[in-house]
């Protein structure tokens, strides 16, 4: 394996992902922009804001949330799944379509 994904076949739950500075700060602008979101609609709710306003700024969020899914998941293709198939693991590929599932609910 990359030093950029690790895989222990005994523990699923053990694999993690080292990401360059580039990709990291991305990752984090976008979750600290959509965490504001959040705090932002809490606070509506609190300032008794009309339904629709709110509703609105969820629509934002979840289009913020799959922004985020796609620059995360293409990040992942482009590296961990590639290395993986070079590497002979073709099992990401189920793992792939598994989590392309589970995210267009």
């Amino acid at each position: 394996m990359d030093e950029g994904c690790s895989c222990n076949k005994e523990c699923s739950s053990c694999k993690t992902k080292h990401r360059d500075e580039k990709e990291y700060k991305n990752l984090m602008n976008r979750l600290n922009r959509i965490e504001g979101q959040i705090r932002g609609i809490k606070g509506m709710v609190e300032k008794e804001a009309y339904c629709v306003e709110i509703l609105t700024q969820v629509t934002a969020i979840q289009a913020a949330l799959n922004s985020f899914n796609k620059v995360l998941l293409s990040n992942h293709i482009k590296s961990c799944v590639v290395d993986n198939i070079r590497q002979g693991n073709e099992e990401v590929i189920d793992e792939l379509l598994s989590t392309i599932q589970k995210v267009m609910k």
